[in-house]
């Protein structure tokens, strides 16, 4: 059987992050540790009940809240993985659903 090419590289772990960031800051990894876990906390002020509903990491990404309404239950809706059967749909509460917008540079760096 032949190769199928080159490997996916495998995502970095919490620890290779902070690693990476302490050595190209000269920061120490426990402080990168609170930054990180600062900036966590300042995106869930943010998009929480009493915050903007928006957070925006220039030039990466923008993180909103979007109110999703109620959904009524539905009775003999056409299964879509079924042809030719009926299914009931069951209600949804409203909700608040966080989306992940990436911004221009970070759609550019892929």
């Amino acid at each position: 059987m032949a190769a199928q090419g080159a490997a996916k590289a495998k995502p970095m772990t919490k620890t290779e992050i902070h690693t990476a960031l302490a050595e190209a800051t000269g920061l120490s990894k426990k402080e990168i540790g609170g930054v990180l876990e600062e900036l966590g906390n300042l995106i869930g002020e943010n998009v929480g009940k009493k915050g903007p509903g928006v957070f925006n990491l220039p030039g990466l990404l923008k993180v909103t809240v979007v109110r999703k309404p109620a959904t009524p239950a539905k009775k003999g809706v056409p299964n879509p993985f079924k042809p030719g059967e009926l299914m009931d749909v069951a209600a949804k509460p409203a909700r608040n659903v966080v989306k992940v917008r990436p911004l221009k540079a970070l759609k550019d760096m892929a």
